[in-house]
């Protein structure tokens, strides 16, 4: 039979994943097995089915005799959760199976795996002779439990539903059996508003888990099923945009979420991975220290140096700060990718759990957690490798460890492409896929008009195969944009052929440039006198104001003083306490000494009470660039990297504190810019 059809065909036809295409040919294989034939590939990768006519035939008649499929083992195992969950105390064994349609051995089976997973989440699923089947657990574990099972074992049908919602394709029944088209849809719809007005960037998985979770709460709210008194967590951020989703929901949906549920959903937020690791730039002066002994601790095992690579202590830093805080919660984490990292990189997990546990003594870190943070080691040390041609694009939603590690093992394995750039799942479809020779993506995107290639994330020997054949298959295609050089003119054997963009790296140059200028231009140790620091503050802020540095010395007041309440400030063991905030009225990046002539008392990083001497003043305007970013990250990152550094910052020797700071630019500029 002819090769029509290649899986990402079949799968954009069927309207499901490349990933059930592949799956379910397996169960065709077995099947066309009975029959003598057999599924081949040609050397486009179309699929065609081998055997004669009188075999095909017989196959034929089999199938128009045949009743539609049934649902997948997960599929059923999703609806006895449901029902679980749904409809009672207590369920009669035979009652179940009738609903599901399968026996009571396999629904015993099913029961089984389910326990296994609602015990990691403190719910209890018991069975009695003659009482049945009973569940018994709080409302919030119910809520994790169901919430952490749709996100795991059916991420890519989610994805694929808020695609199709935004489309306005509404379908009639409940998606996946348990949640509302409509609460779904409007749910989603306020979710990227706000977190797009706040300014907040989640990694895909967690903007996603925050969907569910919210939708979960309407729905269980709307059928009885209320949370109880959650455990009080300081107000903060997190608490402004829950509170702010919840209000608009009950304005359009009439349904109305309790002080709980909020409570409820501001922690599983702030138990969020940030996609954007710039975010946390300089917030996190003791994390920071951990993290550069983690990284430290992690070369010294590995006999590598990864103390330089500025981009992974980005992503620790973005990555630690809400999985410490889901380990104090005693928030379950799930890697499904953990069994895996750990049979392929063991040395590595092994490295990273020794150091995780030298460095935060007072934690466990799960094996899960584990891997996730191996996943940003992984990057780094993969990204090491030589550079290449074609420029790939990877669509991952999986978060940014995994992301990073999937363009970093391309490269490595596949030596022909030059550059890999990591593109999310919700920023996909304002992308000009022409300006790439290769797309990958981790699951099915919602496109018919681009081709490419579906991988795993981990990039399995399989994955490998097929991209090569892909390439070399498509060589006109995927060289269409002329990256290649043309022959060269003799003498020409000695250039460099392998370069980056020219303009992007002048722009960064020079962004870098007016970065460093600005800061070493207006850096300066200010000797004030009085007790009320914010006075102080007051006074050095309307200087700034006079100076043009900001346009509204009171805006930008209030919010240090907003910052000031989410936690405290004082660098513990210093005397020493950063006041930093990102506000419009800033017009320059500026970093600036306070000296003080008594010492004040100020709450410190670690909770306890700092007598600043020093008051070191952080300002950034609101819209950062990643190089800027970056610049006043290592700024704060060095303020404790040392004995030495914390006396140089704590002396009030303006002199050496500007040496200090052009030692720092110096270092990146070798060791950053030009190295990439």
């Amino acid at each position: 039979m002819s090769a029509k059809h290649t899986v990402h065909s079949l799968a954009t036809y069927l309207d499901v994943s490349a990933r059930t295409i592949q799956r379910d040919l397996k169960s065709v294989e077995k099947l066309l097995a009975g029959f003598g034939l057999a599924i081949q590939r040609n050397a486009a990768d179309g699929l065609y089915i081998e055997g004669n006519n009188e075999q095909v035939y017989r196959l034929m008649q089999s199938l128009a005799s045949s009743s539609p499929a049934e649902e997948t083992a997960e599929e059923k195992k999703l609806r006895l959760l449901v029902i679980l969950l749904t409809e009672g105390s207590f369920f009669k064994k035979q009652v179940l199976s009738n609903q599901l349609g399968i026996s009571t051995t396999t629904l015993t089976a099913y029961l089984d795996e389910l326990t296994q997973w609602l015990r990691k989440f403190s719910v209890s699923l018991s069975r009695q002779r003659g009482v049945g089947v009973e569940l018994d657990g709080q409302e919030a574990n119910k809520r994790h439990a169901l919430a952490n099972y749709l996100l795991i074992y059916f991420y890519e049908e989610l994805i694929e539903s808020l695609y199709a919602l935004q489309q306005g394709k509404l379908p009639e029944e409940k998606i996946l059996g348990c949640l509302s088209p409509q609460y779904l849809a409007m749910v989603n719809e306020l979710v990227g508003e706000t977190i797009t007005h706040e300014q907040l960037r989640l990694a895909d998985s967690d903007y996603t888990g925050l969907v569910v979770h919210i939708t979960l709460a309407l729905e269980r709210t709307e059928g009885g099923f209320l949370l109880g008194p959650q455990p009080e967590v300081e107000p903060g951020a997190e608490h402004d945009v829950i509170n702010s989703i919840c209000e608009e929901l009950t304005q359009r949906l009439g349904v109305s979420l309790s002080g709980a549920d909020m409570q409820f959903l501001a922690v599983v937020l702030k138990g969020s991975k940030m996609q954007a690791s710039n975010l946390l730039y300089y917030d996190s002066v003791l994390l920071g220290k951990l993290i550069k002994n983690l990284i430290h601790d992690v070369s010294t095992q590995l006999h590598v140096d990864l103390s330089k690579d500025f981009s992974l202590y980005q992503g620790l830093l973005a990555h630690m700060e809400p999985a410490i805080f889901r380990l104090k919660q005693n928030m379950e984490t799930f890697n499904p990718l953990t069994d895996e990292i750990k049979k392929k990189y063991p040395v590595l997990f092994l490295a990273v759990k020794q150091s995780l546990e030298t460095e935060f003594e007072d934690l466990e870190f799960p094996a899960d957690e584990v891997a996730f943070i191996a996943l940003h080691f992984g990057s780094a040390l993969l990204m090491n490798e030589e550079r290449v041609r074609i420029d790939a694009v990877v669509v991952c939603p999986t978060g940014i460890g995994t992301s990073k590690m999937l363009a970093s093992r391309i490269q490595k394995e596949l030596p022909e492409i030059d550059s890999v750039k990591i593109l999310s799942i919700h920023d996909f479809h304002a992308a000009d896929f022409r300006d790439y020779d290769l797309v990958i993506s981790t699951i099915r995107l919602p496109v018919t008009d681009v081709d490419y290639l579906m991988v795993s994330p981990l990039l399995s020997d399989q994955d490998i195969g097929h991209i090569e054949n892909y390439l070399q298959h498509n060589i006109e295609k995927v060289t269409r944009n002329n990256r290649y050089l043309p022959i060269g003119k003799p003498g020409d054997a000695g250039k460099r052929k392998d370069r980056p963009n020219l303009q992007a790296l002048l722009q960064e140059i020079k962004e870098v440039q007016l970065s460093m200028e600005a800061i070493l231009r207006h850096f300066q140790v200010l000797k004030k006198r009085g007790a009320n620091y914010w006075l102080v503050l007051e006074e050095v802020l309307e200087e700034a104001q006079q100076s043009g540095l900001v346009t509204d010395a009171e805006s930008t007041l209030r919010q240090l003083k907003e910052r000031e309440t989410k936690g405290g400030l004082g660098i513990p063991g210093t005397n020493m306490a950063l006041f930093h905030c990102r506000d419009a009225s800033v017009q320059e990046l500026l970093f600036q000494v306070v000296h003080l002539d008594a010492p004040s008392p100020v709450q410190g990083m670690d909770g306890g009470v700092v007598q600043m001497n020093n008051l070191l003043l952080m300002l950034t305007p609101l819209d950062l660039t990643e190089r800027e970013q970056e610049i006043m990250s290592l700024i704060s990152s060095s303020l404790i990297e040392s004995e030495a550094a914390m006396m140089i910052f704590s002396s009030s020797n303006e002199e050496v504190i500007r040496d200090k700071l052009e030692d720092l630019f110096f270092d990146y500029l070798q060791n950053n810019l030009m190295k990439e």
